[in-house]
């Protein structure tokens, strides 16, 4: 089991900006001396109240350059927003700066005020995803390329640099909405998934992810990260009631934001999460004592077939950092052991 931590750079309520990312560098600091595997890193554009991190790339710069051991993940990068060789070569100057230690992870989001800001149209965002990502891979791989499609025109393009691992980072790909699962599973790359659907919803998704990827030519069990909230305390009491109020206000947030959800699935899918009460929201998170995540996880193993998790550790962003840093402190000295 790869245990991962996972940020956007949460907005805490009392602190300015450049407080905000003073924090989450000490907590990166944390990770990689507790032993956390790897270090995941998403993207989240003009939501002021909620996250700071426009860039994913230059975050796993920072963190890159402030670690030695500790992979470096996008969570994701979100394609359809950039230019895909502008990508490719931050992409590669991480993967050279972190000595190989970069995961390439894409998607394309589900909020519709990104694309708006960018002035991109949501509409050809599974298009310009799937060209964006194949210029992506072409440039890593060849020395001199060309791409003719519908949105991206380059001729003769050598990339430089080109990634520190060979033939390029290892990519993975974000799944939610329902014929994502057997897109990518044709694709054959490893996926993340959220709690966000009904296990057993999941299972049938996962299901056909796995037979699309073996019809494909891609052998071997399915390897999938699942992204959720943790919270781990000394006692169940303190684990359900310390992180309540901060859980409570990204719902609220989340429930703000419903009329920027970019089509009726996702409207529907958010919609579910801002109504649903503490104790529903409890069935989709892992708070509670060391043993009760170890349990927790276990059944998400059993379950899901999961490889790995990508934990939001202060969920809302509002729970006091000595709360997140002994919730890190039990996670890696008690939980973690138990998957080794």
């Amino acid at each position: 089991m790869d245990f991962g931590i996972f940020t956007m750079f949460s907005a805490r309520e009392t602190s300015t900006q450049h407080e905000i990312f003073h924090e989450w560098f000490d907590v990166v600091q944390i990770a990689e001396e507790s032993g956390i595997d790897t270090f995941w890193l998403g993207e989240s554009h003009f939501r002021p109240h909620r996250a700071m991190l426009a860039s994913p790339l230059i975050g796993a710069s920072a963190v890159a350059s402030r670690t030695q051991r500790m992979r470096v993940g996008l969570a994701v990068q979100v394609l359809p927003l950039a230019n895909p060789l502008r990508v490719a070569e931050e992409a590669a100057i991480v993967d050279h700066i972190s000595e190989g230690r970069l995961i390439f992870g894409v998607g394309r989001s589900s909020f519709i005020e990104s694309y708006n800001g960018y002035n991109v149209d949501y509409g050809e965002s599974r298009a310009r995803f799937m060209e964006s990502l194949e210029v992506i891979q072409r440039a890593w791989r060849n020395e001199v390329f060309s791409y003719h499609g519908e949105f991206y025109d380059f001729e003769n393009v050598n990339l430089v640099p080109k990634p520190y691992q060979t033939p390029h980072p290892p990519i993975r790909v974000a799944v939610e909405s329902r014929d994502t699962f057997s897109l990518v599973g044709d694709m054959g790359f490893p996926i993340f998934i959220r709690h966000q659907m009904d296990v057993s919803e999941l299972q049938d998704l996962l299901g056909e992810y796995e037979e699309k990827r073996h019809n494909a030519g891609f052998d071997g069990p399915n390897d999938v990260i699942l992204q959720l909230a943790c919270y781990v305390a000394d006692t169940a009491e303190e684990a359900l009631h310390e992180p309540e109020a901060s859980t409570m206000r990204q719902r609220r947030l989340v429930a703000e934001s419903l009329n920027t959800a970019a089509d009726e699935e996702a409207y529907e899918r958010l919609k579910k999460i801002s109504e649903t009460t503490y104790e529903d929201v409890l069935t989709r998170v892992i708070y509670g004592t060391p043993e009760m995540v170890v349990e927790r996880l276990h059944q998400y193993q059993e379950d899901l077939g999961i490889t790995g998790v990508s934990l939001d550790v202060n969920p809302g962003g509002q729970i006091p950092y000595d709360r997140v840093v002994n919730s890190m402190r039990l996670l890696t000295e008690k939980v973690m052991p138990q998957f080794k």
